[in-house]
């Protein structure tokens, strides 16, 4: 692309001296060689092969001709992947695109999405079947991507010596909605710990990792005790869980990462009697009894409709960005090479609803394997 480009430029400027020369005006930047402001204007192929190219000379120069205004809403867990992808973006040359991220949890993300305000809904969960339905009702097709994988940390506070591993069945035993206003002490759990009062910090009821959390522990999504501090906002909860010895918290993975020296990681054990500890690695090969799928879902229509967004979910699961996903900075686990490589294909296919079976995720039902 970039020789193609610098091609073009000389033989428009060859051109354009020979018009000067015979009295012409003509100048390669009003000819569409110049910025996005004097070229033309960018169509769904440019928008293909910026999201292609990437930061290149060509890429960059692509992706500055495009302009518009893409809103993302959802997921707080998915929220720094997006976020990253926004500034990858725009750094690339996408300087006249507005990209902003909110996080109102994955349920309200869904509600915005399905009603048409954003053109990107950010998931810690598959969508539900009632969320569907509404989006069928409002003429809202979905494409669905897995953009990463997940552990969910179970953390205390480091002031917390007696307790370094817990059972599904003892989370349970904390978090079910039975327990609410009865299971208060930490020897109610394990009668070897300590009669100390527990503090509980969770997310709210609108959260991915709520719904993800209550189904694999509680074993029936949304059913949970409501008498513990909750917050869709992840960082309410390191500082809730940092502050209170005794205390007990669940969030994604990355947030633990990103806040580990005021936090204490604690494993889980699924019941084969192996306490694990999520970790990029235990999270990839599934040993880790807490771990996820994250998405993107993304309005088919606007992405039609709008060239800088097609660019965008491009380089969201390009090669030059999806390295990011397990940077320090953003901390989660990045699918295979093949397995993006086959989401790349689902997103240019337009493949509309979801690949989940009986509730269950299968990385292959995208990938095409």
């Amino acid at each position: 692309m970039k020789n193609v480009v610098g091609r073009l430029y000389v033989l428009l400027l060859v051109a354009s001296l020979l018009l000067a020369a015979c009295g012409g005006t003509t100048s390669p930047a009003q000819t569409g060689g110049g910025n996005a402001t004097q070229g033309t204007t960018p169509t769904a192929a440019d928008a293909q092969e910026s999201g292609n190219a990437g930061a290149g000379a060509g890429g960059a120069e692509e992706l500055g001709k495009l302009s518009g205004r893409i809103e993302i809403d959802g997921s707080s867990t998915v929220l720094p992947i997006s976020e990253a992808a926004a500034q990858e973006f725009q750094a690339a040359g996408a300087n006249n695109v507005d990209v902003t991220v909110a996080s109102s949890g994955t349920g309200g993300g869904f509600e915005r999405f399905c009603r048409g305000e954003t053109q990107i809904s950010n998931a810690s969960r598959p969508i539900k079947e009632d969320e569907m339905e509404v989006c069928k009702k409002e003429g809202v097709e979905f494409i669905e991507l897995p953009v990463a994988l997940d552990g969910l940390a179970v953390i205390t506070n480091p002031e917390t010596e007696f307790v370094e591993c817990l059972t599904v069945e003892e989370l349970k035993k904390l978090w079910e909605p039975a327990a609410e206003g009865k299971v208060t002490t930490w020897n109610q759990v394990r009668k070897d710990f300590p009669e100390e009062e527990t503090a509980l910090f969770g997310p709210g009821e609108q959260s991915g990792t709520f719904d993800y959390f209550t189904d694999e522990v509680v074993g029936e999504e949304g059913e949970s005790r409501k008498d513990y501090t909750a917050s869709e906002d992840d960082n309410v909860l390191v500082q809730g869980v940092s502050g209170e010895p005794n205390s007990l918290g669940y969030f994604g993975f990355a947030y633990f990462e990103q806040n580990q020296e005021s936090l204490k990681l604690l494993g889980v054990d699924g019941g084969d009697g192996k306490c694990v500890k999520p970790s990029k690695e235990t999270v990839n090969n599934g040993s880790y009894p807490l771990s996820r799928p994250l998405f993107i879902y993304v309005n088919k229509e606007d992405v039609e409709k709008q060239p800088a967004l097609q660019a965008f979910v491009n380089y969201y699961l390009s090669e030059e960005f999806t390295p990011v996903v397990a940077s320090p900075e953003v901390g989660y686990v990045e699918l295979t090479g093949e397995q993006y490589e086959g989401i790349r294909q689902r997103f240019q296919e337009r493949t509309t609803g979801t690949e989940i079976k009986n509730g269950e995720f299968n990385i292959e039902d995208y990938s095409g394997s």
